[in-house]
């Protein structure tokens, strides 16, 4: 099983979030992603943003 994980460095918003997760399975990912994704940009959870989400998951942990 490899570690998945999103950066939100990797994408300019105005908040210039600095939030990393990371997690063991996609699925609690996802999860986490959407929870972030909703309450600090402001995003609605929708099937098309958790599918958005999925593909800028990566392998691996976040670069320090």
């Amino acid at each position: 099983m490899t570690r998945k994980y999103i950066d939100c460095r990797e994408f300019p918003s105005d908040t210039n979030c600095s939030v990393a997760l990371s997690a063991d399975t996609e699925d609690e990912l996802l999860e986490a992603a959407v929870q972030h994704a909703v309450a600090v940009h402001q995003h609605t959870d929708s099937p098309e943003l958790r599918s958005q989400l999925k593909t800028l998951f990566r392998d691996g942990t976040p670069p320090a």
